[in-house]
């Protein structure tokens, strides 16, 4: 859409998360931060801050949600009933909440990733053809790696990989979490992961295929949360090309990038 500003409310359950997207939006002539929705109401400059959905009257054309679990239902009520596309970009969601947004995407453009960085989506496309290839010779052991502050574990992206390798592998796979309790050898239908919490580490992932006296690690870090913002920006920008209602992910924003 030529000289369409793109206005975006971003939701957020502190103030650093807001300034990295508003970084962004600045230096994209084509997307405007118009509101934040924040309970703490930071108050910051270019635009309003409100405590919640409810209470923003402002115009857009998305949200961008980065906050938490516990605020999905506001968020989806205000999308819905405003008939404003939505990228979800917080992790940690239950069952009942998975059911919550594939109902609101038959409404509205959904966007949801557990993981918004361009990198992670393409480790998970090697991790894809690894599996395919190494089969039953090969066991996958996934490890996650973030600060101390997060509070969901194992990671949503740790999760997507190991569905990811589990799609493609011949044989049914069961996720093991915790070997502590348990005193036997690893079943070869296993996907361990792991999960490692501490300081301020952003985010990493290495997914292991260990076979017979060889290794493959497969890995990605994340020095700085640039990389989600800058992809739930574009992921918002891409929602602004969807005419259709529905649930939309990383895969279609690079089939649209690739001309697909």
């Amino acid at each position: 859409k030529c000289g369409f500003m793109q206005k975006i409310i971003i939701s957020v359950c502190c103030g650093h998360m807001v300034r990295v997207v508003a970084d962004i939006c600045g230096s994209d002539p084509d997307v405007e931060i118009a509101a934040g929705i924040d309970l703490l109401t930071q108050p910051m400059e270019g635009f309003p801050v409100f405590a919640t959905p409810a209470a923003c009257r402002v115009e857009a054309d998305a949200v961008i949600d980065f906050s938490h679990p516990a605020a999905l239902g506001g968020l989806l009520d205000f999308c819905t009933g405003r008939r404003l596309p939505i990228v979800l970009a917080t992790t940690g969601y239950s069952e009942e909440q998975l059911a919550q947004i594939s109902q609101a995407a038959k409404t509205i453009p959904l966007f949801r990733s557990a993981n918004m960085s361009l990198g992670v989506n393409v480790l998970m496309d090697l991790v894809r053809r690894a599996a395919a290839l190494l089969g039953e010779d090969f066991d996958v052991e996934i490890e996650e790696r973030h600060h101390r502050r997060k509070l969901d574990a194992p990671s949503g992206t740790a999760l997507m990989l190991a569905d990811t390798a589990a799609s493609t592998l011949p044989y049914g796979t069961e996720y093991v979490y915790d070997r502590h309790s348990v005193r036997k050898p690893r079943d070869r239908r296993e996907i361990g992961i792991s999960s490692l919490r501490g300081g301020t580490i952003v985010g990493d992932h290495t997914v292991v295929f260990a076979g017979r006296d060889e290794v493959i690690e497969l890995s990605h870090h994340a020095a700085r949360r640039e990389v989600f913002a800058a992809g739930a920006v574009k992921a918002a920008k891409f929602l602004a090309s969807v005419d259709e209602p529905g649930l939309y992910d990383m895969s279609h924003l690079i089939a649209k990038d690739r001309g697909e």
